[in-house]
């Protein structure tokens, strides 16, 4: 694989993944970081609607933890939800199947918590070969000490940390289009 097919994501590859940014955990969470959080995942969603990217969403024990956030729910309307009880999304053989259904070998992947679900989820999706993006500012820890060991540790795993930007640029590929035109708009 080339520097260039392994750094820069291409639409007709790539997949979206929100992992349990949900509501009771959210609470555990700095609240500035979190609407940062929130407002870059809303932007990832919306691009992948834009684009056609399928989006795959994780919860973990819902009844514990509740459901997504309302505000992204809503902007993954259309996507599927997954429950889960292990950690890493590769846990739950339904996650799996419609990671492997989708065909694509890029995996976006945001949520929480960066040094739990995410880190073992990234890890798993490494394991089985998969190119993975980890949009740093679009997960995180309830501190920040776990979330920059878990950003060090998917790194040193091979997955490639990127931002809610570049993610969009890199999809997007040239500007002048409606496409173009109207996703730069979020990132403003």
């Amino acid at each position: 694989m080339s520097i260039r097919d392994s750094f820069f994501l291409e639409r007709d590859k790539a997949v979206l993944v929100v992992i349990d940014v949900q509501e009771k955990l959210c609470v555990a969470m700095d609240e500035k970081v979190l609407r940062k959080l929130t407002r870059h995942i809303g932007i990832l969603l919306e691009s992948a609607a834009e684009l056609n990217i399928p989006v795959l969403v994780t919860e973990q024990y819902v009844k514990g933890l509740g459901p997504t956030l309302s505000e992204l729910k809503g902007k993954a309307a259309l996507a599927a939800c997954y429950e889960k009880m292990a950690f890493s999304c590769c846990g739950s053989a339904e996650f799996v199947a419609a990671l492997k259904s989708t065909g694509r070998t890029q995996v976006i992947v945001t949520g929480m918590e960066s040094h739990v679900c995410v880190l073992q989820t990234v890890i798993d999706l490494r394991d089985a070969g998969l190119n993975v993006h980890i949009v740093k500012d679009a997960v995180m820890s309830r501190n920040k000490e776990n979330w920059l060991t878990a950003i060090q540790s998917m790194t040193l795993a091979g997955a490639i940390p990127t931002s809610t930007e570049s993610v969009v640029f890199q999809l997007l590929k040239v500007a002048g289009s409606d496409e173009f035109k109207k996703l730069s708009k979020l990132v403003r």
